[in-house]
């Protein structure tokens, strides 16, 4: 006979929650099913229906936030194997089983120990078993089940942000969306309508309103504008169950700005503009700002200014401050109140950047009318031109007059004016000028192979006023005349050799002139009259302002003459006609048969006698490096003087002076005079260091003498002091030794070496009355004389 078990699972429901039982096909997606279900309500029983397995379970649900004081009450285990006689043993393991939910291991009572919250975990995946208690062996396959948490509406709805900002134009037509706001419930939202969201506004109408589902907000006032009102504040609630009553919610606040269009055009505030400007004003000055007011703000209200008419067009204009959006007016040209004192002109300010979608509100500008007066000002006088060019023959005599200059007062006045020649571009007074026609006239001889332009600088003053002054330059260009003959080009000197044959070219010859040609110089040689027939040598004029001198014989001895001198006559052709007397220097000497010079009879031409450059160079290494040695030698004898005599081998900053001998005692004054310290009256004003030589001799500075000093640190006070401001004293660390003692004090003597010249016996016993310090002391007399006595 085959027999079949069975494992029920049971589900109670308690008061005052529920305990849910559903079949996992219908309730549970995710989970696998385990064969044919058994569906067990309360506390009803159905039939059972046998299935593979023995073990039959199921999901079921829990509430959430249990506020009850006992455990909640979740379900019982039950296998079809339980007698009843507590041999079964049930094992609950799996997400939170022993500290969230326990089992009752002999009845399979299932309890939760704690609240559950289903936004924290919603589903608990657990394995129940029943085991045999004796053997510890299960007596039914490991099965799963769940546990559901139902959700209850215990959390409100929560916006992504605490505060949205959003901005749109003004203006905007109606439905213009601005923004959307997004809230979130964490409750279950496929259980009820616990995290169903609606949205509605509290603060913001009729300037705003929200979509109830989607929480986009959109404008619902028609042309809105910036220039009334730029923020707006708008509260946005959002609340679940639907949004019915009992539901939770949750606020967000959206900051709302208008942003700025071209809306508004420009205007000026006034129509009229009056401004006064003095005529000595020069051009590009400004004269006065003016602006257009623009209720939009910034490229919407950038404005352009411009002069579109009147009778000062020319000679005013107007600019645009960016960072001010003012017109500055300004003067283009030099203002005359004498011929002109009032100008009237109309300015017009328009918007750059106009929305054609408010071209319906009028046009995007605006004008005013400027009046600008021309004030009288005491002016300088004003030269008919603003420069002078003259012209003048350097050969003219001087006090000739070579120009006029002319100023006049532009004022009404009329003063009389005076001129001068402002000597700081004259500096050698070589023009003058009358005071009071302005003509100017030289006053020294001019040369233009000199100087060929003069630049001066002319003054004019008022008589009555000569702080009202003005300048004009001046120039003047000093014409040639043909003062000057011509010359060389260069100073020639040349050679023949001896073999040389006659009517051969032994040099060329040009020349050059300082004066200035108009149609090109042209220059003719010859030789002087007293030359032209005694001479070995001719001159041919090749008429292109160059000459040839060629030999007349042949072969020339240098032994009867080695030096011939050839005057050459250069006229120009000019007028006056000027010439000159050049003379070429002509040398013999000897050649090779090609024409190379070998040498002359006088200095030669290409050697010339003296020291080579190599020489020299050297002779002057020599002188160098001899001062060099002479200079080195004085600085080492002159840094000798200042080493010191005795050098410590440990560190030369240390004023420790070690002498390897022994001293002879007290009697020895020899290395250090003791004497000044034994008595301080006795001070040497004349001593010095013995370890260095003293660069000057610095007389020392005398300080009074502490007489009758019974105190031996006032007596070393003094001595520091006299240290610190004596110059010769060492500016690094010395070692002092100071062995006065001092007269009066109260132990008298101490020295052994008395003690030896008394003859009685001494007492030491009031050593003992000095203290704990004199006490070894004490010991060591009183000792003696215990020996002595013994």
């Amino acid at each position: 006979m085959r027999t079949y078990h069975c494992f029920w699972l049971l589900f109670w429901a308690g008061q005052p929650h529920q305990t849910f039982l559903t079949p996992l096909s219908q309730r549970t997606s995710g989970f696998p099913e385990k064969g044919k279900v058994l569906v067990l309500s309360g506390n009803s029983r159905q039939d059972l229906r046998r299935s593979k397995r023995s073990w039959m379970w199921n999901q079921f649900f829990l509430l959430e936030e249990y506020t009850g004081t006992d455990y909640q009450y979740v379900g019982k285990l039950h296998s079809d194997q339980d007698k009843g006689d507590g041999s079964l043993k049930y094992i609950l393991s799996g997400d939170g089983a022993g500290d969230l939910f326990i089992i009752n291991e002999n009845t399979g009572d299932i309890q939760a120990t704690k609240r559950l919250d289903r936004e924290e975990k919603p589903v608990y995946i657990l394995r129940a078993q029943a085991i045999n208690r004796r053997t510890g062996r299960p007596v039914e396959p490991e099965s799963e089940f769940i546990i559901k948490i139902h959700d209850i509406n215990d959390n409100e709805p929560m916006f992504t942000k605490d505060v949205y900002n959003a901005s749109i134009p003004e203006m905007s037509d109606i439905g213009t969306f601005v923004v959307q706001v997004t809230a979130t419930d964490a409750d279950d939202p496929t259980y009820g309508n616990s995290a169903k969201v609606v949205y509605s506004i509290l603060q913001g109408q009729p300037y705003f309103s929200v979509e109830s589902e989607t929480g986009i907000i959109r404008t619902a006032l028609l042309n809105m504008d910036r220039e009334n009102r730029e923020q707006y504040q708008v509260v946005i609630q959002a609340k679940d169950m639907g949004g019915q009553m009992g539901g939770l919610s949750g606020t967000t606040t959206v900051n709302i700005t208008l942003t700025d269009v071209n809306d508004n055009p420009p205007r000026f505030p006034q129509s009229t503009y009056q401004f006064r400007v003095p005529e000595s004003t020069p051009p590009d000055s400004p004269v006065g700002r003016i602006k257009a007011n623009d209720a939009d703000v910034d490229e919407n209200a950038e404005i352009e200014y411009s002069i579109t008419e009147g009778d000062g067009y020319d000679m005013f204009g107007i600019t645009t401050d960016k960072d001010t959006q003012e017109g500055i007016i300004s003067v283009k040209k030099a203002l005359d109140f004498e011929s002109k004192s009032l100008y009237i002109l109309k300015v017009e300010a328009t918007n750059i950047h106009v929305d054609p979608r408010f071209l319906y509100l009028g046009p995007f500008k605006d004008s005013a009318t400027v009046r600008i007066q021309v004030e009288d000002v005491d002016e300088p006088p004003v030269f008919s031109r603003p420069a002078y060019i003259m012209e003048v023959k350097e050969d003219v005599p001087i006090n000739t007059v070579i120009g006029t200059v002319t100023a006049q007062d532009p004022d009404a006045a009329k003063n009389p004016v005076k001129y001068s020649v402002d000597r700081h571009t004259d500096m050698d007074r070589v023009f003058n000028i009358n005071s009071g026609n302005g003509s100017i006239f030289t006053s020294k001889p001019l040369d233009r192979e000199t100087l060929l332009w003069h630049n001066i600088t002319v003054i004019a003053a008022e008589i009555n006023n000569p702080k009202q002054s003005s300048r004009v330059p001046v120039f003047i260009k000093v014409l040639d005349v043909n003062d000057n003959a011509p010359e060389f080009a260069m100073f020639y000197e040349t050679f023949v050799c001896e073999n040389a044959k006659a009517e051969q070219l032994i040099q060329t010859l040009s020349a050059v002139d300082k004066d200035d040609s108009y149609s090109g110089h042209q220059f003719s040689f010859s030789l002087a009259p007293e030359a032209a027939t005694t001479s070995n040598f001719t001159l041919q004029d090749n008429r292109d302002n160059t000459a040839g001198i060629f030999t007349r014989r042949n072969r020339y001895n240098r032994h009867e003459m080695s030096t011939y001198f050839l005057p050459v006559v250069i006229s120009d052709n000019d007028y006056p006609i000027q010439s000159s007397t050049e003379t070429v220097t002509i040398r013999v000497c000897a050649c090779d048969h090609r024409g190379k010079m070998l040498s002359c009879n006088a200095e030669a031409l290409i050697h010339p006698t003296g020291l080579s450059t190599g020489a020299l160079i050297a002779i002057l290494l020599c002188i160098i490096i001899l001062l060099v040695t002479v200079v080195l030698f004085a600085a080492l004898r002159r840094q000798r003087k200042k080493e010191p005599l005795i050098i410590s081998k440990e560190d030369i900053r240390d004023n420790i002076v070690s002498y390897n001998d022994e001293g002879g005692g007290e009697e020895d004054t020899q290395a250090f005079d003791i004497g000044t310290l034994r008595n301080p009256e006795a001070i040497d004003d004349n001593k010095f260091r013995r370890d260095i030589v003293p660069e000057t001799l610095f007389m020392p500075q005398r300080t009074a003498t502490v007489r009758d000093n019974t105190d031996v640190r006032d007596f070393i006070n003094q001595r520091l002091k006299e240290n610190d401001i004596d110059p010769t004293a060492p500016p690094y660390d010395s070692l002092a030794t100071y062995a006065y003692e001092g007269n009066g004090s109260v132990a008298e003597s101490l020295s052994s070496l008395e003690s030896v010249t008394t003859d009685g016996d001494q007492d030491y016993d009031y050593l003992s009355d000095w203290g704990p310090r004199f006490k070894k002391l004490a010991d060591m007399y009183g000792a003696m004389d215990s020996d002595r006595d013994s």
